[in-house]
């Protein structure tokens, strides 16, 4: 296992800053978030100009992408599948080997989801990318055992664990069946509570030795991704969580 940085920790920078604020922080590699309604890479223009993006993300910084995180908010139907194409292109050409996307809003999986999710699965297989689902509150994936029925229906299907969304939603903390299936991982430290989403490093209840204590078991191999989130009023300056967390992580490997 090894230690990433998300650019959402920066989400208020350009993404050329981002990367530049990562490599300070001694990072290596990164999950790139690629949001329509982001300062980042934007889905849209990806589309438009792949090779482009793909230059972008190479820049002079020494940093490799190790994942994608999209958001696909506000696309019509049609420009859904050809933005993630593009995304499954660039991540192809990036050499970057896994995208995670949410599923859809929270309740009993359709036919008709768990077709989408097959048919945007068999984009990423095309172009020789893992497809995982992020484990999120207020979709599917927010119950653990919903999670893995959609894994077992999609064959080679993946989750990106993200345990402060199993903290704070109806999963209650509980967890473990989704380990076998988990590909990606993000992490901050939370309470258990929405109002506690993310808080300074060592206030909340992430229990990070027993996650990666399961990761092990499971011959996880990956990244650790630190996703703190850079919004408006988060209660504390990035950098020093960041390093923070970057540290700890780093201390349990």
């Amino acid at each position: 296992m090894y230690v990433a940085c998300s650019t959402l920790c920066f989400g208020r920078l350009s993404l050329e800053e981002a990367l530049g604020r990562i490599g300070e922080l001694g990072f290596n590699k990164f999950d790139v978030a690629v949001f329509e309604q982001g300062k980042h890479l934007r889905p849209s223009d990806v589309a438009r100009d792949v090779n482009r993006a793909a230059a972008r993300l190479r820049g002079n910084t020494g940093l490799t992408p190790v994942a994608f995180t999209v958001d696909l908010t506000g696309a019509t139907p049609e420009q859904h599948r050809a933005w993630f194409q593009a995304v499954c292109k660039l991540a192809r050409l990036s050499a970057t080997p896994l995208v995670t996307i949410a599923a859809a809003a929270a309740g009993t999986p359709t036919p008709k989801e768990v077709a989408r999710l097959g048919k945007l699965k068999a984009i990423a297989d095309a172009e020789g990318i893992l497809l995982a689902l992020d484990t999120r509150q207020g979709t599917l994936t927010e119950l653990p055992d919903v999670a893995v029925s959609l894994c077992e229906q999609l064959p080679g299907l993946a989750l990106t664990l993200d345990p402060s969304h199993y903290l704070i939603g109806p999963a209650q903390g509980s967890f473990d069946v989704v380990y076998p299936y988990v590909r990606h991982v993000h992490l901050r430290d939370s309470g258990a509570s929405p109002q506690l989403f993310q808080v300074r490093v060592g206030q909340g209840e992430i229990e990070y030795g027993k996650i990666l204590a399961n990761l092990c078991k499971h011959g996880y191999s990956r990244a650790l991704t630190v996703d703190l989130r850079d919004v408006a009023d988060a209660p504390f300056a990035m950098d020093p969580e960041v390093r923070k967390l970057k540290y700890l992580l780093e201390s349990l490997l």
